[in-house]
């Protein structure tokens, strides 16, 4: 972690001047369970609330759990920090109790789609963890955005806020695959997720947004979930050598992370004053696997997942390259990275 915060510096001081002294007042976030600090633990009443609700989740940095899932914190808590802003409020708990979403707001849920419940109960997916979808957050955004007083200049709020859109999409595909849907019908969601991420990043453009990260899709091949779903029908020619993850998962994350690149590329042409900032998830994560010594993981392990299933706790496990307890690390950097650069072209008031 201090290699981490080490480059962080290196990163920042590398930027402008500008930059340097505060270039982004605030962040506005939308996503899932990996931007989530909070919202759904909120909207979740007491006799039914989340796993990331109760222990071990929060242990390491909280001491409690906070509704993230995680241990500690989650990249968006990693990238406030490093902009020298408080960690981000999640919206369902509203202004209260001396919180303020003057420095930021997020509106990430655990469980959250791009497109909305009703379009996948119709082709027979159901998500039982959540009705909201990117959809539902940008309405909460716009709600948000219409509250702010005159006198406070909304669209320089916006002007001024690092937005990150997502992640957003892995849900839309993970209820399928685990509810066992054809891969056909798996891959035809992908042009029509990924569209719905681009209308809404318009939306936030016609809004006042000028920034925004978006971050694509992990290699879910390598997820331990999926290793253990897929372990008695697979064959060894369906695990990449290097790394023992599925090869056809890893393929699809792929696939979407390549339209979504385009989706992007073609939103920037049309505007070309907003700075886009692509997020390579998959790539990031994917140096552990292929080079885990490298950060501190054993090459022999046993890869483990504990889930919760009619009240039992069950452990999954293939042999595997150690899990990658904590893939912040690397993701951090490769999006600083990108934010550096953005922080040295956007143009001086």
């Amino acid at each position: 972690m201090a290699v981490a915060y080490a480059i962080i510096l290196m990163l920042f001081a590398s930027a402008s001047s500008k930059s340097a002294s505060g270039c982004y007042e605030s962040i506005v976030s939308f996503g899932d369970s990996l931007a989530d600090t909070g919202n759904l633990l909120l909207l979740r009443p007491a006799d039914n609330q989340p796993r990331a609700a109760r222990p071990p989740y929060g242990r390491t940095f909280f001491h409690r759990p906070t509704g993230r899932c995680s241990d500690g914190r989650l990249v968006i808590d990693f990238i406030a920090r490093s902009l020298g802003l408080p960690l981000v409020e999640p919206y369902a708990g509203g202004e209260n109790d001396g919180v303020s979403f003057s420095k930021g707001v997020n509106y990430a849920v655990i469980g959250a789609t791009a497109l909305d419940n009703g379009y996948y109960e119709k082709i027979g997916i159901h998500n039982k963890d959540t009705n909201v979808s990117l959809g539902t957050q940008l309405d909460w955004f716009k709600q948000f955005v219409a509250a702010i007083p005159v006198k406070t200049d909304g669209r320089k709020f916006l002007q001024n806020s690092l937005v990150l859109v997502g992640e957003i999409g892995g849900n839309d595909y993970n209820y399928p695959i685990m509810q066992e849907a054809n891969a056909e019908m798996i891959h035809s969601l992908v042009p029509t997720v990924v569209d719905y991420i681009g209308s809404t990043i318009e939306e936030l453009i016609k809004l006042g947004v000028e920034t925004m990260l978006v971050p694509g899709n992990f290699p879910i091949g390598c997820l331990p979930i999926y290793l253990t779903q897929f372990e008695t029908s697979s064959t060894a020619e369906d695990y990449d050598p290097k790394t023992g993850c599925l090869n056809w998962l890893n393929k699809f994350s792929r696939y979407h992370n390549k339209l979504l690149r385009k989706e992007l590329n073609r939103i920037q042409e049309l505007h070309p004053h907003v700075a886009l900032i692509y997020a390579d998830y998959y790539n990031a994560a994917m140096r552990f696997y292929l080079s885990p010594n490298e950060f501190g993981f054993s090459t022999e392990g046993v890869l483990e997942l504990a889930v919760e299933q009619e009240g039992r706790t069950i452990t999954m496990r293939r042999r595997h390259v150690a899990f990658l307890r904590q893939p912040v690390v690397m993701i951090l950097l490769h999006l600083l990275v990108g934010m550096a650069y953005t922080l040295q072209r956007r143009p001086t008031d």
